[in-house]
């Protein structure tokens, strides 16, 4: 009830209104402002910051799914392992290869996580390099 209230007192301020910037603009014509082109340049950062976010994401998301994999894998060997053999003159086998293992997969994830991560960054870099190419005069060295 309280809510209903709320909504009917303030309406639709709480909301963001539905705007073209560009169009909004148009009528303020800056000498030596290339609107359309600042605009171009933002939606392609912008486009960029998204491209770089979903390989970020999917990578953690290949990362999590591969964790659960190496628990669910650990788990049935320690299972099997000690149910088919002497638990008492295998125990110290047993330490030592589930360290390698751990080591190993440990290895594995941080690999995973650093593709992710670098391609992630490639596209963050190119879109900067992009944008400076454009700020640098012609002919000008770097």
């Amino acid at each position: 009830m309280a809510d209903e209230n709320k909504d009917s007192l303030f309406g639709d301020f709480g909301k963001m209104p539905n705007f073209d910037f560009t169009t909004l603009m148009k009528d303020f014509k800056l000498p030596g402002v290339d609107l359309a082109t600042i605009m171009d340049r933002e939606k392609k950062n912008i486009e960029a910051l998204t491209e770089a976010n979903r390989i970020a994401f999917e990578g953690w998301q290949a990362l999590v799914h591969r964790q659960a994999e190496i628990l669910q894998e650990s788990i049935k060997q320690a299972v099997g392992t000690m149910q088919g053999e002497d638990a008492g003159t295998k125990r110290m086998d047993l330490a030592a290869h589930a360290f390698q293992t751990a080591l190993s997969n440990m290895r594995e994830l941080a690999e995973m996580a650093a593709k992710s991560q670098k391609e992630a960054f490639d596209i963050i870099r190119k879109r900067v390099e992009e944008n400076l190419a454009v700020l640098s005069p012609p002919g000008s060295a770097d």
